[in-house]
């Protein structure tokens, strides 16, 4: 297993969004913001053949790894598969896609609007959709061969994730 990186990539703790938010991942009306985090860590992808195919291969995406950090650049939790976000304090989310929107630079993974499926604890418990945003790197390799069969790739990535609560 390796980390793939393109090229150097600059982590930062930030709050806010890059531009504007696609519409196919806006958050609903009656839901506002209730906290915001930024990740930073890989996602993880194995090579498989093709169903069907013959002789073609492709990275497919496993789970993500990562740490979760405040506006302030502490670590407050991490992220993963599920995908799961649990705070240090055990509050916990599980959540589930519900759109994708391409990243603005087209260099990061897709931009997410996820429902939450199961959230418990004082802080995530009543979370009701998280938003990937400002995704920087990720993206699956683009090099699968017959020799990285059942290999996997950690790519790095940051993003921020924002929480959103019924208003």
């Amino acid at each position: 297993m390796s980390v793939l990186v393109s090229s150097p990539l600059a982590y930062a703790a930030s709050s806010s969004t890059s531009g504007t938010v696609p519409d196919k991942i806006e958050v609903p009306a009656n839901q506002e913001l209730t906290l915001t985090l930024t990740a930073q860590g890989v996602q993880i992808y194995k090579c498989q053949a093709v169903p069907g195919e013959t002789d073609k291969y492709e990275w497919m995406f496993q789970a993500p790894e990562a740490d979760l950090y405040d506006a302030k650049g502490h670590k407050v939790g991490r992220h993963f598969a599920g995908p799961t976000w649990e705070l240090n304090d055990g509050d916990k989310v599980v959540g589930r896609v519900r759109a994708k929107a391409d990243a603005p630079n087209g260099k990061g993974v897709p931009w997410l609007l996820l429902d939450a499926v199961k959230a418990s604890g004082a802080t995530l418990g009543k979370v009701q959709s998280i938003q990937r945003v400002n995704t920087i790197g990720g993206k699956a390799p683009s090099n699968a061969d017959a020799e990285k069969l059942g290999k996997e790739e950690k790519v790095k990535y940051s993003a921020t994730y924002k929480f959103y609560v019924a208003n």
